[in-house]
């Protein structure tokens, strides 16, 4: 099979994230993309799912893919995105996810932000629960719960000062079966390389963690591979069989 370079900014949140721009709609998002040059994004909102379906279909027809997935708060608080394929039944998934946030209702100022859309932008609903919370799940939990669903388990933003595996932790776990680490847009790749090339041997991404329609894309990967899967991604990752991934 033919390889071809795919962009991609696997980090996006939309309305549905607390801290997400109420301007994060599907068709606007999908306009965005596709003004920056990627191929796939990702919809990562904060430990909730229900949007990611919307901007798939809105995404329908234009050559843009789009992974849904969530960025999940551990006990720890710290942040691992969760990617999966397009098309999986995230149901269980967000099931479980909902019975280990905190048992108590989202304040009103973030119910207003917790926007449930579909593909033409129309409000459906408002998601009640604490989105902004830690999950109960540990690190190690988390990571089993993504890939018990068939998903990609990467540690967010890394370098950041909160949030991140390294600022809760102190350490990234040499035995949690992690696929990759993120750095955040606020890093160039290089020094990100310099900096935590020592401390992991897991792959390097750079994503744009985009919560307003201009941060879309502002970091990305290129990875060379056969279609926009995540078996795909997986053999870019290990740069199997020809696949690779390097910094746009």
């Amino acid at each position: 099979m033919a390889l071809r370079r795919f962009r991609a900014d696997l980090h996006i949140h939309t309305c549905l994230s607390p801290c997400g721009e109420l301007s994060m709609y599907p068709r606007g998002l999908v306009a965005k993309a596709l003004d920056r040059g990627l191929d796939i994004i990702a919809v990562t909102d904060h430990n909730a799912t229900e949007n990611a379906a919307a901007v798939g279909q809105a995404a329908e027809g234009t050559g843009l893919t789009v992974l849904p997935g969530l960025e999940l708060t551990t006990e720890e608080e710290a942040h691992i995105l969760g990617l999966f394929d397009p098309g999986t039944d995230l149901g269980p998934l967000l099931a479980a996810v909902y019975r280990n946030l905190p048992d108590i209702p989202a304040r009103h100022s973030f119910i207003k932000n917790q926007v449930i859309v579909d593909a033409e932008d129309g409000v459906v609903g408002f998601n009640p629960h604490c989105l902004i919370g830690a999950t109960r799940f540990t690190v190690y939990e988390a990571v089993g719960l993504i890939h018990g669903h068939g998903g990609m388990a990467v540690a967010s933003h890394i370098d950041r000062e909160a949030f991140s595996l390294i600022s809760q932790l102190g350490f990234i776990p040499p035995d949690l079966a992690l696929d990759a680490v993120e750095v955040s847009p606020l890093l160039p790749y290089d020094e990100a390389r310099k900096t935590f090339g020592a401390l992991t041997a897991l792959p390097l991404l750079r994503f744009s963690d985009a919560h307003r329609p201009e941060e879309v894309g502002r970091a990305s990967m290129e990875f060379l591979m056969a279609e926009p899967r995540l078996e795909e991604i997986r053999k870019a990752l290990a740069g199997r069989d020809g696949r690779e991934v390097r910094p746009s």
